[in-house]
């Protein structure tokens, strides 16, 4: 019988983030700038890698879009590098999008120390997690979305198991070809598939910047499905501080063409709501009017404007 330890030595040899990159084989011996022209021409792949994935990234999105607004949420989770990246893109969407802090969710094995100090044997057992679903309290009318560039990491399919098992619609982020992968019973797999890391097995690299990628795509193009911006600007921002408040007072200026001292004005007026601001600006409404008009428009101004 083969031992625990042997199937994993063997499971791991197969996977693709795993093997020895032939451009980079004598690395250890080249100069510092021949080094980095190496590095640059891996990564001049990934971008390609996530091309090929855009169909599975839109369907992604249309999940995630119609949750939202069915009341739902989505949650990451992740474990070493990808639960981390998982965190960072949660966390950055309140203040870019103005969304709730529970709306997007990042979950790292390991925990929150995990974020700072390498928990590395919390991503061993698939009950952690397991575990994590249950204390996030994941409902049907959420999405549950599983990153691990080998795909195979315990943590990441445990968690996917209990969202399927609770009803939540399931995603994957992996950097291993899409023929190599096992979880038939997730809604949507996006896989990247990168190629052997510059140095082997270390997935912080073009399988991480694939997966930040991914990331980026779907809360952006989520949000600005869900009305959060007008044209390519922010209008949803939260002015958590000094550049975001003045960043505000600029894009109602851009918008609406009135002076900063008049943008100043209508941001005070309107509680520090760009989305109200413009459309009291535009419309030439009263606050009131201009919450009513957005509540009306499901978010987009717009819309509001045109009512």
């Amino acid at each position: 019988m083969t031992s625990p330890e042997r199937k994993l030595f063997d499971e791991i040899s197969k996977l693709s983030t795993e093997q020895k990159n032939p451009r980079s084989i004598n690395i250890d011996k080249l100069p510092t700038i021949e080094i980095l022209k190496i590095i640059n021409e891996e990564d001049k792949k990934v971008p390609l890698a996530v091309e090929h994935e855009i169909p599975y990234i839109a369907e992604a999105v249309e999940i995630i879009v119609n949750a939202i607004k069915n009341g739902g949420r989505l949650f990451y989770f992740g474990a070493g590098t990808s639960g981390r990246l998982g965190v960072v893109d949660a966390s950055e969407c309140p203040p870019t999008f103005g969304a709730p802090y529970d709306l997007i969710n990042g979950y790292i094995a390991g925990g929150k120390e995990a974020m700072f100090v390498a928990q590395e044997g919390a991503e061993d057992f698939e009950e952690n997690g397991t575990a994590d679903v249950i204390k996030a309290k994941v409902t049907e009318k959420d999405v549950v979305c599983g990153i691990a560039a080998s795909r195979r990491t315990p943590y990441v399919i445990g968690a996917i198991k209990k969202a399927k098992e609770i009803g939540a619609k399931t995603l994957y982020i992996t950097a291993t070809p899409r023929e190599a992968f096992n979880i038939d019973e997730v809604d949507v797999a996006i896989c990247p598939h990168v190629g052997p890391e510059v140095v082997m097995g270390s997935t912080r690299m073009k399988s991480g910047t694939a997966q930040k990628l991914v990331l980026n795509m779907l809360t952006t193009t989520a949000f600005v499905r869900l009305g959060k911006t007008y044209e390519n600007m922010m209008i949803d921002l939260q002015q958590t501080n000094k550049k975001l408040v003045e960043r505000s007072k600029r894009i109602i200026i851009m918008i609406t063409g009135v002076d900063y001292n008049e943008a100043s004005k209508y941001l005070e007026i309107s509680d520090g709501h760009v989305k109200t601001a413009l459309v009291m600006i535009l419309a030439n409404v009263n606050l009131e009017e201009a919450k009513a008009r957005l509540e009306k428009a499901d978010g987009f101004v717009r819309k509001a404007i045109e009512l």
